[in-house]
């Protein structure tokens, strides 16, 4: 049965991801280690758009990878790295660049999404995106039970509370049904498991993985923390070698490679 679910979960996933291909817009990132190829996304316009527009006018071409960080992520752009002195902190992007936030539930960070880097919420609380970089997720593998005990961790305040006042007035109740009424008592343990579920549901911090999330993270890999928090408008399609060997360049204290890596240029194909 474990083996036919995760099955089943697979091919969910593949299913997505050959929709997906449909899309008509692709583009080369050429670096000095390689290339890597991504589609994107025709449902995130406003991201779409802004990108292509600083790719077709070379914003991107001869700016550096200024922050990798192996299992996580990479990324560059940033139009201060352009010809940055070796050593120099670099990567702090363009507040002029940016645009709303287009997160669409559907996306997520697997391996290989490309998203948009946004300054924290504290000076940006509408989450907006800094469209002069962008970010290619490498992430890790995760085991279906490290999937269960996020979930777990995360939602325990909400489920926590729902205990409290779903379950816990009514416990006595219940322990007396479950010895003289079994179908009475499962019919109390659906009713108060629903209210509960809706109270997680309903926390504005609750997490829940979808089987497409399942079926990804368990497979090849992402960065589940950052769902819900940065804008994806990509995926790539070729090049993952290229990503795994820029992650794990050598890097100094702020996550710059020592060794430049460096964008020759981003070509749109449409």
């Amino acid at each position: 049965m474990k083996r036919f679910l995760f099955a089943s979960l697979a091919a969910l996933f593949m299913a997505g991801h050959a929709e997906a291909q449909q899309d008509t817009t692709f583009v080369t990132i050429q670096t000095n280690v390689g290339t890597m190829k991504a589609r994107l996304y025709d449902d995130v316009p406003g991201h779409v758009r802004a990108f292509i527009a600083r790719a077709e006018k070379g914003e991107y071409d001869g700016t550096l990878f200024t922050r990798v960080i192996e299992n996580f992520m990479i990324q560059g752009g940033a139009p201060d790295s352009r010809n940055a002195l070796p050593g120099r902190r670099c990567g702090f992007g363009d507040r002029s660049a940016e645009i709303p936030p287009e997160m669409n539930p559907k996306y997520f960070h697997k391996r290989g999404a490309l998203a948009a880097p946004r300054q924290p919420d504290e000076i940006n609380p509408e989450r907006k995106s800094d469209m002069s970089q962008f970010f290619i997720v490498q992430g890790k593998v995760y085991r279906g039970g490290e999937l269960d005990t996020l979930e777990k961790v995360k939602n325990y305040p909400a489920r926590k509370r729902a205990l409290q006042e779903f379950y816990y007035p009514v416990k006595t109740t219940l322990d007396s049904l479950r010895k003289a009424d079994a179908v009475e008592y499962n019919k109390w343990v659906v009713s108060i498991n629903a209210k509960i579920d809706s109270v997680v549901q309903a926390y504005p911090d609750h997490l829940i993985f979808t089987p497409e999330q399942r079926a990804a993270y368990t497979t090849v890999g992402g960065s589940h923390h950052l769902d819900g928090y940065y804008t994806i408008y990509g995926e790539l399609t070729e090049g993952f070698d290229v990503l795994d060997l820029i992650a794990s360049q050598k890097k100094d204290r702020y996550d710059r490679p020592v060794k430049d890596i460096r964008i020759i240029k981003v070509s749109v194909e449409k």
